[in-house]
């Protein structure tokens, strides 16, 4: 079996071997999904952008499947109090950017925003590059498989407000899904879960791996809320 290692400068590798069966049919998207499927957002063809990872971490928890996610601090200049997936901009020690330096960037970031022990992930896809236009990133989405759980939380409360796992099973019913707007007139899917409203490039993301993954349930996408001035 392959496991990753977060050791900088150490291995960080891909293998589908030993995941649980549930996590076949997203293993499967991410070899086919294509990124106008994902997102309408994609990386400028001149290469600008900043290059960034976020990891998709799938545990297994009390209820089931679930995701983990991580709320930013209030204090924040951007996205403050937004929840998201663990992740960050590349550093020059992650390595190659079109190589295994996503998925080192994606490691290391979960450790330092969660306090994730990377030797317990296995890494198992990744998805398409998308582009976040507002900050300019370039953001590779790696997915995980949270084989040997370890303990998370906040590690600096400047950065982080909380961090949680979601069941997948909160995130697909019909409940708690909605269409978030912004005021700018924006419209995208949105998740009301663990007190929380997930909504942006992380919501975005969760609703399109419901989609292909075939978990998806109907929901009343004619179910508005709106974002507030802040977000």
């Amino acid at each position: 079996m392959t496991r990753t290692s977060g050791a900088r400068g150490g291995p960080v590798t891909l293998s589908q071997e030993g995941l649980p069966s549930w996590l076949d049919p997203v293993a499967r998207a991410a070899e086919t999904v294509r990124p106008g499927q994902l997102s309408r957002f994609l990386p400028p063809e001149n290469g600008t952008g900043r290059q960034s990872a976020v990891l998709i971490l799938f545990g297994d928890g009390e209820r089931g499947p679930e995701l983990l996610l991580m709320e930013r601090a209030s204090s924040l200049r951007s996205h403050a109090g937004q929840p998201s997936f663990p992740g960050g901009a590349l550093d020059p020690e992650d390595g190659d950017p079109h190589g295994d330096g996503p998925l080192r960037a994606a490691l290391r970031e979960a450790e330092e925003e969660t306090g994730l022990d990377p030797s317990g992930v296995q890494l198992f896809g990744v998805l398409p590059k998308l582009y976040i236009p507002v900050s300019g990133f370039v953001v590779t989405p790696v997915l995980g498989w949270w084989r040997v759980p370890s303990t998370v939380g906040v590690v600096d409360p400047n950065e982080t407000a909380r961090v949680f796992t979601v069941p997948v099973a909160d995130l697909t019913h019909p409940d708690n899904r909605a269409t978030a707007v912004h005021p700018s007139g924006h419209q995208g899917p949105a998740f009301l879960v663990e007190s929380a409203l997930v909504w942006g490039f992380t919501a975005g993301v969760i609703d399109r791996l419901l989609h292909f993954a075939g978990w998806e349930r109907p929901w009343d996408r004619d179910r508005r809320v709106p974002l507030d001035w802040r977000s």
